[in-house]
């Protein structure tokens, strides 16, 4: 018998090429196949990739599809009932592949899937993270906010309990003085620095001569707390003045003002008029708290006196 032709073989595939269409249709998993393992594999990557990945698969898809119509059309113009064996097997190769391919396109589509869902996950829980943050923030700054009242609160028990019998009413002992703030009293209205003075001079005392760090720090700590339970403070006149003739700062006890780490920055301006000096609490600097402005500024002011023991 005469071995099948070629021409016999591509009829024999003809005949089964429209069953073979119909068949492609179908989805085939093969669980345990190498496909499945390189897509799990690319499951894993960027998004972006996966996508190329499906986009290839389904130009393959395509491709063994018109694959299979070439086939079925040449057989089909070649007839040969001797060729049906290979046709068979080479339908079954083809079925094959697109069982593995549509199981591949399964499991790629599986692994966009669950990284979408993980990556929406991770967003929400860097917005939680980003709360918690914020949340912590806040918490803090109250915190470091109530130990400073707490702080101040119990510095100033100290200085009333120390004052008792040392000080008159309404003034605070600190370091061998007694020191009058003039905003702690309601009523009392701004003035200039001269009548500031005359105000010291007639309650027996006279303006703040700031002489040593901790006088510095005590005042600084003083004015916050009253700051806090009253209102803004612009500035308060102290002891010091600009001596034009003499071309330096002079406290009121004829002391020369040797602390420049004490003036805020730019300070002290002498060259605008700015001849007499105050001073302010500061967040930020808490040393550099002071200044000069006209005489004519109307402030508060401190006056300081010895205790009566």
């Amino acid at each position: 018998m005469a071995a099948p032709t070629a021409m016999e073989h591509e009829a024999k595939a003809s005949e089964d090429s429209v069953s073979y269409v119909q068949k492609s249709s179908r989805v085939l998993l093969h669980r345990g196949g190498p496909s499945r393992a390189r897509c799990e594999m690319f499951g894993k990557g960027a998004d972006g990739r996966n996508r190329v990945v499906i986009l290839c698969l389904g130009l393959l898809d395509v491709v063994l599809l018109v694959a299979a119509v070439a086939l079925g059309i040449a057989f089909t113009q070649r007839p040969d009932t001797k060729s049906q064996p290979a046709a068979a097997h080479l339908i079954a190769e083809l079925d094959h592949l697109f069982g593995n391919h549509s199981d591949a396109m399964e499991a790629m589509q599986e692994a966009v899937n669950m990284l979408n869902r993980e990556t929406r996950s991770h967003k929400k829980l860097k917005v939680k993270v980003k709360e918690q943050k914020s949340a912590n923030d806040v918490y803090q700054r109250q915190l470091e906010r109530f130990r400073r009242e707490r702080k101040i609160l119990q510095f100033n028990v100290s200085a009333l309990e120390g004052s008792c019998g040392k000080c008159n009413k309404g003034w605070i002992f600190f370091n061998s003085s007694c020191y009058y703030f003039s905003y702690s009293n309601s009523s009392a209205s701004r003035k200039d620095w001269m009548d500031s003075r005359n105000d010291c001079i007639n309650r027996g005392a006279d303006l703040v001569v700031i002489d040593h760090q901790k006088e510095q720090s005590y005042i600084s700590q003083i004015i916050e707390s009253l700051r806090t339970y009253h209102f803004e403070v612009n500035g308060l006149w102290i002891g010091v003045t600009y001596k034009k003739t003499e071309g330096t700062w002079i406290w009121i006890n004829n002391v020369t003002e040797a602390e420049q780490r004490y003036w805020m920055p730019g300070e002290p301006n002498n060259s605008q008029g700015q001849h007499c000096g105050a001073t302010v609490y500061s967040s930020t600097q808490p040393w550099e708290t002071r200044f000069g402005d006209h005489c004519d500024s109307h402030f508060h002011w401190i006056c300081e006196m010895l205790p009566k023991f």
